[in-house]
């Protein structure tokens, strides 16, 4: 029998993609026939939905516990400052390589597709018109948001518990990072039974991401029904040269440019690695988020492909609240659709700015659904595009974000395995696990 088949049934993966599938199939054909009856309105909102942010909620729940003791103890299980100094930059310059790569991507293919050259002025309008209010709360937000001294400043939260409930993953994983560190210079009898503890609160969360995961087919069913019962395919035709210009480049991206750097920099073949990566690509996909994944992501870099608990705990975390490959590769290409639409030309200095700034701002975007629109706002702004103009895209948005997530946590991925093998640690590639077994703990020493 197939190792990865569960003995109570399909795999995992197998029932998630069946759920996705079921999902979208009903609910473009529930949009096609019923897309203004009230009845599909309140499946929607009180069936649906509900089911699909019940599953949401409980990968969130875990997401501040599993950041902190996975940090925690990834941190004083490397133990030695001077290692965690070379683990930490080699994490961030591998991460910024991946999005400066997707980025330069991005813009190759906008520049020749050039998506934006052939939007009916009539269908702009109606898009201005119909996403104004959604436009305006996004260009208010983005005007809260500035970079500068302060953006680093504020990495250090005042206090822990606050950032923890507000959901400031870099000040959870500043805290974490210090905590960790203090551990490593107590003496063993002292960090011995916090250590113990940690990994204890460790197995508990990773008890319940199970819990989670066992919904996850529904949930991830329900999900998709609401999306595409509301979206349908009309506004997607009018829209389509773009949204075809992003997926494509997000595929290159996820299936060339990762998979290429998985053979050459940790020697694991594509199609082997892309067949561990399956309940993480399909999570990834339909929650749209990177921190919703983390608990997956830890798991599948921990019990499929062996990475180091101590690498995994430091990196992925990090990644899941800094690498934005796909985040970073669609803020540049829809910035400079949207100046093809209006009729702006972008010159190559133009251009790059708009590379260093999606990369800056890609590592500032939240790991939520939608969180890098009022970010992209800002973007716009600064090669002067009117903030208004992202209502011509949000009503593709949501698809977009499911596609762009999915190279996001598998960078991640990369990224850990590729600090495993430069570390010299040995990780194992070729067992034919899943990540659908039990693991004993999300992080140890």
């Amino acid at each position: 029998m197939d190792r990865t088949t569960n003995p109570k049934g399909l795999p995992l993966h197998t029932l998630i993609f069946i759920g996705l599938v079921v999902g979208a199939v009903l609910g473009v054909t529930a949009n096609a026939m019923w897309k203004d009856h009230p009845i599909l309105g309140w499946v929607v909102e009180t069936l649906t939905n509900p089911i699909g942010q019940i599953f949401l909620r409980m990968l969130f729940m875990v997401v501040v516990p599993l950041v902190f003791t996975s940090v925690t103890l990834g941190v004083a299980s490397l133990g030695d400052l001077r290692r965690i100094g070379r683990v930490g930059a080699k994490t961030m310059l591998f991460f910024l390589a991946t999005t400066t790569a997707a980025i330069a991507l991005g813009l190759i293919v906008v520049n020749l597709v050039r998506p934006g050259d052939g939007i009916d002025p009539s269908v702009q309008a109606a898009l201005m018109t119909e996403y104004a209010a959604q436009a305006g709360d996004r260009v208010e937000a983005s005007q809260q948001v500035a970079f500068g001294v302060n953006t680093f400043v504020n990495v250090v939260p005042r206090n822990p518990i606050a950032a923890a409930a507000a959901g400031d993953m870099l000040g959870v994983i500043f805290f974490a990072l210090t905590f960790g560190i203090a551990l490593t210079m107590l003496p063993t009898d002292r960090s011995a039974p916090v250590m113990t503890l940690l990994t204890g609160v460790g197995d508990a969360v990773v008890i319940m991401i199970g819990f989670a995961m066992k919904l996850a087919p529904l949930g991830v069913g329900c999900l998709l029904f609401s999306v595409t019962a509301k979206f349908g395919w009309s506004l997607l035709g009018s829209l389509l040269l773009y949204v075809l210009a992003v997926i494509g480049a997000l595929a290159v991206h996820q299936f060339i440019t990762l998979g290429v750097l998985a053979w050459v920099l940790v020697g694991i073949g594509p199609r082997r690695f892309f067949s561990g990566c399956r309940i993480l690509m399909l999570t990834a996909f339909s929650t749209s988020s990177s921190n919703a994944t983390l608990p997956t992501t830890i798991r599948t870099a921990t019990m499929v492909f062996g990475v180091p608990p101590a690498i995994a705990g430091f990196v992925l975390p990090l990644g899941a609240t800094t690498n934005m490959n796909g985040t970073a590769l669609f803020e540049g290409m829809t910035v400079l659709f949207l100046a093809q639409v209006l009729g702006i030309d972008l010159d190559l200095g133009t251009q790059a700015i708009v590379v260093i700034m999606s990369v800056i701002t890609a590592v500032g975007a939240a790991g939520v659904p939608g969180g890098s629109i009022p970010l992209l706002v800002m973007v716009l702004g600064m090669v002067g595009i009117p903030g208004e103009a992202i209502a011509l895209i949000l009503g593709v948005d949501r698809i977009l974000d499911m596609c762009r997530t999915v190279p996001n946590v598998t960078g991640d991925l990369l990224g850990s395995l590729w600090v495993t093998k430069s570390e010299g640690l040995p990780f194992a590639p070729e067992q034919d696990i899943t990540a659908e077994a039990q693991p004993s703990s999300t992080v140890r020493s």
